[in-house]
């Protein structure tokens, strides 16, 4: 027994269950390579023992066309119709009958390697998921009353308190309710430099904390976290085919019930009507038995669209199946939600403008100390920058009033201060501020938030939504793919204006609800044919389901994620115009496999009724197309 064997046979259980998934991927390969070792010992041993010889060609029969016989044995039962497998075995057979031993050993060996190809294509394809299953831990550290326990990921319920050490995964998706850290999102979004996590902010399952202990309440059950939908994406996108791979596949039942009918023909007319000897017109009937099966016309699709969907996923761009990847070749224009999308989805201050005879930063550190009791997305934009930006410090008001819809009124040190729309403050005033600065910086498209103090304006504080770092480039991209690009935002005319200028949109309609975009999207689609979607939010699922191809941002909501075609995980808008040349790619190398494999198949057909093609490169001609084909596909995984 040699040393290898030795260890496994004393090896633990799981020992050898990791041997066996380590070969089980290449068990295909490995029998058509063991077949090939027979066909040169059956091809050696022919002229000096002809039985043995046959032994030999049976066997390499037996084992390299095992997996495929089964396979078509199978698919012919469950369909109740014949297929390409099938197709080969019966060449395989009718060359032995008519003592073409090596010519159908080499058929079988040459098909067991092309199914061996397209088993590495699947395996490549699946590798995507496997690196992300051995992502996601087992194990957590629950707190509890008596302290930390270790337990089964399954057993955690949403509410519990969870200890995530330096250097450990974060099992669940949840909050961060106590200690600080730095965490490795990459796995998540891509995205390689670490992001600081404090109280209540949110952490994902996979993602690894760096350097600090932090403990998190669970938020979602462990089969909804972000991390298992993206696993979920990536299998559902594996299993779903394109248009042309099911009509492809919907035509080979047809195709292989001619084939078999003109090969019937073929093995009585010729004899009768061309005067062929009946070896020749058996012997050009399992040619053309050989050389007509659409082996390299059924592969020319599936390999390619597994390549490029496995190339999409490692680059963070998941494609929920084949049917949207094919689709996005075809895209004339794309809808752009603007707020989380084009724009970050977080106002952030650009303009402070303070009366002359006070102090800027008081005021400031009034007014963050007044808007810090607030939840308003504006207030907190303003509290943000006071003491990230200002590094102010902050107070607490004597007394505060919140005004619904208009603003917040509070009392400090005795004064009344009031902050919010112009209307709340005093109009008249707030339009004559500085005198009237406001209009210039309305036009721009920013939100201007008014301060008074005892009835006198004394501040003016501007905000925006800022556009993306990368919005622009992304636009350019898809303009030199040919798209045009439509903003669709809820914002006034004037303020959706101020961002498609800058963020250099073709167009934008604004005031848009989520019923109006879903009709903006049904126009689109009438006026350019295939058009596409993106967006983040709840109010943008309507438009994303009635898009050709709705494309959802990683960080969205769930409804989001769920009714999308593709997501870009990493939220960069510029894998869109990637997305979309790979789709065009794939397209290319779809259509040079057709054409090349039904131009292989006519020219052996033609060859074979010409009685000038011997089977041997009958052989090599249809299984040789067919391995180049699916060659050809892979070149997708780069």
């Amino acid at each position: 027994m040699s040393s290898q064997s030795k260890a496994l046979s004393m090896g633990t259980p799981n020992d050898k269950l990791n041997f066996l998934d380590k070969v089980r991927p290449h068990a295909e390969l490995m029998a058509a390579l063991v077949s090939g070792v027979f066909i040169l010992l059956g091809w050696l041993t022919s002229n000096t023992d002809s039985t043995l010889s046959i032994i030999f060609y049976l066997l390499a029969f037996a084992i390299g066309g095992f997996a495929k016989a089964k396979e078509g044995i199978e698919e012919t039962i469950e369909n109740k119709e014949l297929n390409v497998e099938m197709l080969m075995i019966f060449a395989a057979v009718g060359s032995a009958i008519i003592g073409y031993w090596t010519e159908g050993a080499i058929l079988i060996f040459i098909f067991a390697v092309s199914g061996a190809l397209e088993t590495y294509t699947m395996n490549k394809s699946q590798k995507e998921i496997s690196a992300l299953m051995q992502l996601q831990p087992e194990e957590a550290w629950l707190v509890t009353g008596s302290g930390e326990k270790k337990v089964h990921v399954s057993t955690l319920e949403i509410g519990d308190h969870i200890l995530i050490k330096p250097g450990e995964r974060v099992p669940t998706d949840g909050v961060v309710v106590k200690g600080t850290s730095s965490i490795d999102e990459a796995a998540i979004s891509g995205e390689a430099v670490p992001v600081t996590k404090g109280l209540r902010d949110e952490v994902f399952a996979g993602t690894v904390n760096i350097n600090g202990a932090i403990t998190i309440e669970m938020t979602k059950p462990s089969s909804e976290t972000l991390f298992q939908k993206i696993i979920d994406l990536v299998q559902s996108a594996q299993s779903e085919k394109s248009p042309s791979q099911q009509f492809i596949e919907r035509f080979e039942g047809t195709y292989v019930k001619v084939v078999l009918a003109v090969v019937f023909l073929m093995m009585f007319l010729p004899h009768f009507l061309l005067g062929w000897s009946w070896t020749e017109t058996f012997y050009r009937a399992m040619v053309l038995l050989v050389v007509a099966s659409p082996c390299a016309l059924v592969a020319a699709i599936m390999p390619a669209s597994l390549s490029a969907i496995s190339n999409g996923a490692r680059h963070g761009i998941l494609f929920k199946g084949g049917a949207h990847l094919e689709n996005l070749s075809n895209i004339k224009a794309i809808a752009f939600d603007k707020t989380g999308t084009l724009t970050k989805g977080k106002p952030v201050v650009t303009d402070i403008m303070v009366a002359d005879h006070l102090d800027e930063r008081e005021v400031m550190a009034t007014i963050a100390s007044i808007e810090n009791q607030s939840n308003h997305p504006l207030a907190q934009a303003i509290v943000r920058h006071a003491t990230r930006e200002l590094h102010l410090e902050l107070s607490q008001p004597d007394s505060l009033e919140d005004v619904s819809g208009w603003g917040v009124k509070a009392l400090v040190s005795g004064d009344e201060w009031k902050i919010g729309k112009a209307d709340f403050v005093d109009k008249a005033s707030a339009e004559q501020f500085m005198n009237g600065v406001f209009a210039n910086i309305a036009s721009e498209g920013k939100t201007t938030v008014f301060v008074s103090k005892n009835s006198e304006i004394v501040a003016l504080i501007a905000l925006k939504d800022v556009v993306r770092n990368e919005t622009i480039k992304a636009l350019e991209l898809l303009k030199q793919e040919g798209v045009q690009t439509i903003m669709l935002t809820g914002d006034n005319e004037k303020t959706a204006r101020a961002i498609a200028e800058e963020a250099k949109v073709a167009s934008f309609i604004a005031e848009c609800l989520p019923e109006t975009k879903v009709d903006e999207l049904k126009r689109l689609k009438r006026q350019f044919g295939t058009v596409g979607m993106v967006g983040d939010g709840i109010n943008d699922a309507p438009a994303l389901a009635t898009a050709n191809v709705g494309i959802a941002m990683g960080e969205g909501t769930d409804v989001a994620l769920e009714t999308a075609d593709v997501v870009l995980m990493k939220n960069d808008l510029t894998r869109i115009a990637e997305a979309i040349k790979l789709s065009k790619k794939m397209k290319r190398i779809v259509q040079q496999n057709v054409v090349f494999s039904i131009a292989v198949i006519m020219l052996l057909i033609a060859s074979n009724f010409l009685q000038i093609l011997d089977l041997p490169y009958g052989v090599i001609g249809h299984e040789g197309s067919t391995i180049l084909v699916i060659l050809n596909g892979l070149r997708l995984l780069k």
